[in-house]
């Protein structure tokens, strides 16, 4: 049977333009042409609507039209573009603070199209073609790259992110590394072969982020792929500071930051220090705890605290060291050292290959298993230390502050994945740079999205991308017609918008 014509009103109080057929399981939408918001959108939309019927109908509206619309025109599709996403991605685009900062359409284009489809800067240009959204030239976009990659330029995107995290005088920031690498077989100077996180032999870059404490981005810098870890993270904070006049920053990292020079860097700067790490050995008051304990183990949780001197006593620093035991953490680590001690055992019996195993010791002929260090590794088992040099720290502040590092490792997991931040494509450190500093604004746009709605970024942009605004032409008369979106997801991106 031939589909007929249908018009809906919704809950909204617009009008659903619809395409349906009867058939023995009763009746279905076979297409939703638009929304309609008025008798001229309405007039415009069944007009369209019948010319996708393929038997010919009798015109509605005949004898003038509807709305001011002349039956017998046949609409024209003069455009088309992603209405509801792109509006959502404007939104965010003056949410966080870039529109009264940043005056350069390329550059807004650039990061727009990255969280729409993270692809090269090149072939950003077909996205926003897709889109419907008027883009630049190539050689205007190349001409563009080297502004963005300056250092004063990206200050300006990161100062924007700082305002809208709220970042006070005395602000938490948290900090991690991690490297990116290049499809090429020698280094530059710049992109050099190190550390790396992806296990890979190619030239890489170093790349350090800085957060807040739901992993709003602050700032992001590179540096050379065989600079230390360790190294990155003053130049980086100090550069934050500087930035946005902020002097009682409390740095949070993990173990790979604690450094010799690290802490008293940090002392000497005026911020305060939080890094975790694993206890080398087992804590001076878990082991009293355990000797008035004999043959028990902590229940649940347990956290202790003192004083840790270190340094030589002319410059001797006052830090604090919080333990503290989970019986889950502990679980999982005793469950690792048996399947570790079994192989360790297999091999010494000769039943499987002698591979890396930490308690296999190599004497010349002989492959006894450490019982020392198993021993050991048995005692540190759920036991976790936490290096401050806040005077009085409460260990549970301590030990919750350090707990929110997993967001800037879920930024850098957005950004290397969700976004692609590798950059590949590119082989100057300058055009790099410029790629980093879009990347960083496509992250902070992505991360309030997601503050906003508790969508994944990739959710929220696979969701309404399938809704197109059509611009539709009959005769004199040009109408936007807006998509039909289901409910749930019109009111999601109407709390954005």
């Amino acid at each position: 049977m031939s589909p007929y014509v249908r018009k809906v009103r919704q809950s909204s109080g617009a009008w659903s333009v619809q395409l349906v057929v009867w058939s023995a399981r009763g009746r279905r939408v076979v297409r939703r042409v638009g929304t309609a918001h008025n008798d001229g959108e309405v007039a415009v939309l069944t007009a369209a609507a019948e010319q996708m019927v393929p038997q010919p109908q009798l015109p509605i509206g005949s004898g003038g039209g509807v709305g001011g619309v002349v039956s017998g025109l046949s609409p024209v599709v003069a455009g088309s573009r992603l209405g509801p996403l792109w509006d959502v991605l404007e939104t965010a685009w003056r949410r966080m603070g870039f529109a009264d900062v940043v005056a350069d359409k390329v550059f807004h284009d650039l990061v727009l199209a990255r969280v729409l489809e993270p692809t090269s800067e090149k072939d950003s240009l077909r996205v926003l073609d897709e889109a419907g959204v008027a883009a630049v030239s190539y050689p205007t976009l190349k001409r563009h790259l080297p502004k963005f990659a300056a250092g004063e330029f990206r200050a300006v995107v990161a100062s924007a992110c700082a305002a809208r995290a709220g970042v006070g005088p005395a602000a938490l920031a948290f900090y991690d590394v991690t490297t990116l690498c290049f499809e090429t077989d020698e280094g530059d100077g710049f992109r050099e072969p190190g550390f790396s996180k992806e296990r890979r032999l190619e030239p890489q870059i170093t790349v350090g982020l800085l957060t807040d404490r739901s992993g709003m981005p602050l700032t992001v810098d590179a540096f050379e792929g065989n600079k230390a870890e360790t190294k990155t993270m003053i130049p980086v904070v100090k550069s934050f500071t500087a930035a946005h006049g902020i002097s009682g920053v409390t740095v949070v990292a993990d173990a790979g930051m604690l450094s010799e020079a690290n802490p008293k860097d940090v002392e000497d700067a005026g911020w305060s220090l939080i890094v975790g790490g694993r206890p080398p050995e087992v804590p001076y008051q878990a082991a009293e705890w355990q000797r008035a304990h004999p043959g028990q183990q902590p229940a649940g949780k347990l956290v202790l605290s003192q004083p840790t001197p270190m340094g030589p006593k002319a410059d001797q620093r006052r830090r604090t060291t919080c333990y503290q035991y989970k019986l889950d953490r502990a679980k999982r680590a005793l469950h690792g050292i048996d399947a570790q001690i079994g192989k360790a055992e297999k091999a010494v019996a000769g039943k499987a290959p002698v591979k890396r195993n930490r308690f296999v010791v190599l004497e010349g002929a002989r492959k006894p298993v450490n019982r020392q260090l198993e021993a050991k590794a048995r005692a540190l088992a759920g036991w976790k230390s936490y290096v401050t040099n806040l005077n009085d720290a409460d260990p549970a502040f301590v030990i919750g502050a350090h707990h929110e590092l997993w967001h800037v490792e879920r930024a850098f997991k957005m950004s290397k994945h969700d976004l692609r931040a590798r950059p590949i494509y590119h082989h100057k450190q300058e055009s790099t740079q410029a790629h980093l500093t879009i990347v960083f604004a496509a992250l902070a746009i992505s991360r309030w999205l997601e503050q906003q709605t508790g969508w994944t970024i990739k959710r929220l942009v696979k969701t309404p991308r399938r809704y197109r605004t059509d611009t539709i032409r009959v005769g004199n008369h040009t109408f936007q017609a807006q998509p039909d979106i289901p409910d749930d997801i019109r009111d999601l991106l109407q709390h954005i918008t």
